[in-house]
């Protein structure tokens, strides 16, 4: 990157840490050419403590039991990434009209991303999106026209497509090692916020009008960015999907409930796909699920006409079994991994950040971009799609170009979104 692009973070949620540590991570590797030039919160507290070690609010305590989940990412301040403090915000107009920042990384509930990268983009601000994209098809539509029409860049943050094993997999299935793909599974129920957890403690996540969707959208985006990118693009589903526990508790320590929600978005969706390349899969996701959990861990399980990929397994028929990371090491070309991991950084998140960094420099698009974004969140919604009318086959095109939205009118109707 030649020019010092100036990146403003709007929304300051359990996700920030892990985006700033992304960036450490860039910044420890060599790459000098951006900072934080604001933060923007409603709260002020939830900007300031990000600012530097030991002043300001506390960090927020880990919101997830798991050390692996981003969420639990803690520790991380933008003075370890630059000697100057960001500027601080509660209005991201204002922040907008201060001419501050060159690009903004939008981390708010998933009801601000359409307007506030609307009017990011009106004043020639480049914007990424964290995951899911928009409420709806229309909305996110609206955002990847306005990106074309004011020549910026536009990308969703959608870690999961940097991640070393969807690489891996992409790589063995396009290389055909297991052969022509037959049969997809993916998926589990039961998790961490099983049985009846508020996830990431956010109650907006069980509100249809705030997230557009439940686990379709907040973990079906992720799931439907790998399933695209490893075995190519989904024709049709058949789903349902349920609210299987009407209300959702946080609980401390001792178990008595802190915080309570009611939920009238999807905790669990059953899922049949049909892929353009005549492979037919089997999706499945739930935050509900009383005792233990069942899981297709690793990113599920790919079958081929002469072999399959279970998450790190590689089973070639007649062949002794690899791990497919290894074969990944071992045999792709050196220039393809260099360039999916340049100087070395495996972190997701610093992935993800500097691809939108060289596609602000290189004046295109990034690889996850505003319209890939799309193209994931148009599966999640054909699942609530087809659950909506009884579980009949939609077509995921229809539902992209917004030819099906029954299950969306109601949330482009309330926030306006025409």
């Amino acid at each position: 990157m030649a020019h010092h692009i100036r990146l403003g973070f709007i929304g300051c949620g359990g996700i920030t840490s892990a985006h700033l540590r992304g960036l450490k991570i860039l910044r420890q590797a060599g790459f000098e050419e951006f900072e934080v030039g604001a933060l923007c919160s409603r709260n002020r507290d939830n900007a300031e403590r990000y600012v530097e070690r030991g002043k300001g609010p506390a960090p927020l305590p880990p919101i997830s039991p798991s050390p692996t989940d981003p969420l639990s990412v803690r520790d991380v301040f933008v003075r370890d990434l630059q000697e100057h403090e960001p500027r601080i915000y509660t209005d991201y107009e204002q922040m907008l009209a201060d001419d501050v920042v060159d690009a903004v990384v939008l981390l708010s509930a998933v009801s601000a991303h359409h307007s506030v990268a609307l009017a990011a983009m009106d004043r020639g601000l480049h914007v990424l999106v964290e995951k899911p994209f928009a409420l709806t098809c229309r909305a996110a539509t609206r955002m990847v026209e306005k990106a074309q029409a004011c020549g910026v860049a536009l990308g969703v943050a959608e870690n999961l497509r940097y991640a070393e094993g969807t690489r891996a997999a992409a790589w063995a299935l396009h290389r055909g090692l297991i052969g022509d793909l037959q049969m997809v599974l993916s998926g589990g129920v039961g998790n961490i916020w099983s049985p009846d957890v508020i996830v990431a403690r956010t109650a907006w996540r069980h509100d249809k009008l705030e997230a557009g969707g439940g686990g379709t959208m907040d973990i079906g985006a992720h799931l439907f960015a790998r399933l695209r990118y490893v075995c190519g693009e989904i024709d049709e589903i058949t789903a349902l999907a349920r609210t299987v526990e009407p209300t959702r508790y946080t609980r401390n320590a001792a178990g008595g409930v802190t915080e309570q929600t009611g939920c009238d978005t999807d905790d669990t969706f059953f899922a049949l796909l049909n892929f353009a390349n005549g492979a037919m899969g089997n999706l499945l996701f739930s935050w509900a699920g009383h005792g233990e959990a069942t899981a297709f861990d690793g990113g599920g399980a790919l079958y081929g006409s002469r072999g399959a990929i279970k998450g790190n397994r590689l089973l070639v028929d007649l062949e002794p079994e690899r791990e497919l990371a290894k074969a990944f090491s071992e045999e792709a070309d050196p220039a393809e991994r260099d360039g999916f991991f340049p100087r070395g950084i495996t972190d997701a998140f610093a992935l993800e950040l500097l691809e939108f960094l060289n596609a602000i420099e290189e004046n295109r698009q990034p690889e996850t971009s505003g319209e890939q974004g799309l193209k994931d969140m148009a599966p999640c919604l054909a699942i609530l799609e087809s659950s909506a009318m009884g579980g009949k086959p939609v077509r995921v095109a229809d539902v992209e170009m917004c030819r099906v939205e029954g299950y969306q009118r109601q949330i482009n109707e309330h926030w306006g979104i025409v």
